[in-house]
C-alpha cells in the first residue's frame, strides 16, 4: 500500500485528504494517508508528499516546534525521485525552502502577486501535464475524523475534458516569474504559466483540492507507484 504524506500545517488539508481518497479510487490503487505533524513521523515508507496551501511564513513558524518542514526537506533530499505536489504556499516552499537549502523547482515565485484576498478568482486552465484518467465514477461519503472534522463538500463540477481544468481557484495566489522558469510547463492560464513540473516535483499556484477534478492527485498517486524505491 502506498503511503502518502500530507503536511498538516495550514490550508485545505482535509480537502486534500478527500481528493486523495477519491483519486485512489479513480486509479484503482490503495493508499494510506499519513497526516504529518512532526518530523519524527517522516520515514522511508512515505512514497509521496503534499505541501498544501496557506500562508508560507505562518507555515514556517508553525513547523518550528516539531521541526516538520525541516524533516520534510530532509526527506526530499534523501529521496529525490519520490513525487511531491505543492499547491499555492506549497509551491512557494518548493521554490524557496529557506535554511540555506537549494530550491526544489527551477523557478522563482512571487508571493501574493495576484493581489489581496478580494482579488482571489476562479478561471479555466489548460493542462499540458499528462495525467492518469479516472476509471471510477462513484463518490465516497467521507466520515468525520478523530478531530470531528469533515471535509467540505466540493460544489464545483469540473470539466471532463483531457485538457481544460475548471475552475482553477486562486486565493491570494503567488505567480511564477516567467524569466526564471527552467522546467516543464504543466498548466497555463491563458498565456501565463501557473503550474510547473521539475522532475517529480509538481508546483501549482492554484488549489486543485477545491474542485471535483482530481487529476493532479491521481498523478501523485500513480507517480508514487512508479517511483517508490
Amino acid at each position: 500500500m502506498l503511503r502518502i504524506g500530507l503536511a498538516m500545517l495550514q490550508g485545505a488539508r482535509h480537502e486534500h485528504i478527500e481528493a486523495l481518497m477519491h483519486a485512489s479510487l479513480e486509479v484503482g490503487l490503495q493508499i494510506e494517508i499519513v497526516e504529518l505533524r512532526k518530523a519524527v513521523q517522516i520515514d522511508s515508507n512515505i512514497s509521496a508528499l503534499i505541501l498544501p496551501g496557506g500562508e508560507s511564513t505562518a507555515m514556517r513558524k508553525a513547523s518550528q516546534s516539531e521541526s516538520l518542514l525541516g524533516g520534510i526537506f530532509d526527506w526530499m533530499d534523501k529521496y529525490p525521485n519520490r513525487p511531491v505536489l505543492g499547491t499555492c504556499a506549497g509551491a512557494i516552499l518548493l521554490s524557496n525552502p529557506g535554511e540555506d537549502r537549494k530550491p526544489y523547482i527551477s523557478a522563482k515565485i512571487s508571493r501574493n502577486a495576484w493581489g489581496r484576498q478580494r482579488q482571489s478568482f476562479e478561471a479555466p486552465l489548460d493542462v499540458l501535464l499528462d495525467t492518469p484518467k479516472s476509471i471510477a465514477t462513484e463518490e465516497l461519503e467521507l466520515q468525520r475524523d478523530h478531530f470531528n472534522h469533515k471535509p467540505l463538500k466540493m460544489s464545483h463540477e469540473a470539466a471532463s475534458t483531457n485538457q481544460e481544468f475548471y475552475p482553477g481557484v486562486f486565493i491570494r495566489a503567488p505567480r511564477f516569474l516567467p524569466e526564471s522558469i527552467n522546467c516543464t510547463t504543466a498548466v497555463t492560464l491563458e498565456n501565463e504559466i501557473v503550474g510547473i513540473l521539475d522532475g517529480v516535483k509538481l508546483a501549482l499556484t492554484f488549489h486543485p483540492e477545491l474542485t471535483l477534478d482530481r487529476r493532479f492527485h491521481r498523478w501523485l498517486i500513480v507517480s508514487a507507484k512508479k517511483n517508490y524505491s
